[in-house]
C-alpha cells in the first residue's frame, strides 16, 4: 500500500482526491507550521511519494535518505529553488509543480499592489480606522495614477506577460521587458519592448519582479540596481524575496529615495528585515499571490494528480524532472 507524505495541510480538495484511491496511506503534518529538517526527514522517510510546499528545503541529503522508497516529490507551488533538482534528476526521483493555474491570480495580486501603492489605500484605510478622517480635502493621499505609466516588467515567464497583458490593454500602460529569455514574438503582438536591465530600471515608474529564483538572479536588485530607480518609482514583488536585497531597499524606502514599495514574498520569510513593517510607504502582503479559491484547487489537481499518476506507472504533464 503507498505511503503518501504531506508536510503542510492542504485545501480539502486533496483529501478528496486521495480517498478515491482506497489503497494509500496518508502520512501528514498538520500543525499550520514549516517542518523543522529531523521533522521533514522522519515524515518522508519510508514513503513512496512527498507533497511538499515552497517552505520546504528538499535539498540533495534529503533526497538521497528517502530515495530507495520515494518516487515523486510533488510540489505545491510553481518554483522549485527549493528542491535540489539535479539531485532527484541523478536518484531518479520525478519532481512535479503546478504551473499555469495560478497565472491569472498571481498577476492581479502584482497589480493589485501597484495601484494600493499608486492611490496610498493602505494610508487611507488606516487613517479611517484611527478616526481622523474629518472629510473630503482637495489635497487628502495625493497618489499618482497607474493608467498611461511606463511599467517594467522583469521576467517574462506565464506570470510577468499576463502582468503584462493586463496592464497593456487594461491600464494603457507602457511596457518594457527584461528576462533570461525573450519571447519576441510575444513582445511584438503586445507592444512589449524588451531593454537591458539597467535601462528597465531607470525608465520605469513601476517595476514587478516575475523571475524566478536562481543564483543569477539573487539580489537581482541589490545596491547598485535601486540606485538607478527613479525618487518617484514603486517596487513590487510577487516572485521571490531574495531577488530584492531587503536591507537596502528598507533603506531607500526610509530616506524617500523611492516612492514605494508593495511586497508579497520576503528575503528571510515569514521574517521581516529591519524596520520594514515601520515603513507607511510600503504595502505588506502574507505571501497570498496564488489564493484564490479556484487557483489553489487547481493547484490541488495538479500536485495530487502528478502523485497518482507516478505511483500508477504514468507520466504527467507537470512533471520538470
Amino acid at each position: 500500500m503507498p505511503t503518501i507524505a504531506i508536510t503542510r495541510r492542504l485545501p480539502s480538495r486533496a483529501y478528496e482526491l486521495l480517498r478515491q484511491c482506497s489503497d494509500l496511506t496518508i502520512r501528514e503534518h498538520t500543525e499550520d507550521r514549516c517542518l523543522q529538517p529531523r521533522e521533514l526527514h522522519q515524515l518522508a522517510m519510508g514513503a513512496d511519494a512527498l507533497v511538499c510546499t515552497l517552505a520546504d528545503r528538499i535539498d540533495s541529503q534529503l533526497l538521497k535518505s528517502v530515495s530507495p522508497t520515494v518516487r515523486i516529490v510533488s510540489q505545491y507551488a510553481v518554483g522549485t529553488n527549493n528542491i535540489d533538482l539535479e539531485a532527484a534528476r541523478t536518484l531518479g526521483i520525478r519532481v512535479a509543480n503546478t504551473p499555469d493555474v495560478l497565472t491569472d491570480a498571481t498577476a492581479e495580486l502584482a497589480i493589485t499592489l501597484m495601484l494600493a501603492c499608486s492611490r496610498r489605500v493602505i494610508e487611507g484605510d488606516h487613517l479611517v480606522r484611527a478616526g481622523q478622517f474629518d472629510g473630503w480635502s482637495p489635497t487628502l493621499l495625493l497618489g499618482q495614477r497607474l493608467s498611461g505609466r511606463t511599467v517594467g516588467i522583469v521576467g517574462t515567464g506565464r506570470i510577468g506577460r499576463r502582468t503584462a497583458e493586463i496592464l497593456r490593454y487594461g491600464f494603457d500602460c507602457r511596457i518594457l521587458a527584461w528576462s533570461r529569455t525573450p519571447r519576441a514574438s510575444w513582445a511584438h503582438q503586445h507592444s512589449v519592448k524588451y531593454v537591458a536591465l539597467p535601462e528597465l530600471l531607470a525608465s520605469s515608474d513601476i517595476v514587478s519582479l516575475h523571475c524566478a529564483l536562481t543564483d543569477e538572479t539573487h539580489h537581482l536588485l541589490d545596491i547598485d540596481a535601486l540606485e538607478r530607480l527613479q525618487p518617484h518609482a514603486i517596487v513590487v514583488n510577487t516572485s521571490r524575496g531574495p531577488v530584492i536585497d531587503e536591507v537596502e531597499l528598507v533603506r531607500r524606502l526610509r530616506s524617500r529615495q523611492i516612492l514605494a514599495a508593495g511586497l508579497d514574498v520576503y528575503e528571510f520569510e515569514p521574517q521581516l528585515a529591519a524596520g520594514l513593517a515601520d515603513l507607511d510607504n510600503v504595502v505588506l502582503l502574507p505571501h497570498v499571490g496564488s489564493a484564490t479559491n479556484d487557483a489553489r484547487s487547481a493547484m490541488v489537481d495538479l500536485c495530487i494528480g502528478a502523485v497518482l499518476r507516478v505511483l500508477a506507472g504514468k507520466d504527467a504533464p507537470n512533471l520538470v524532472v
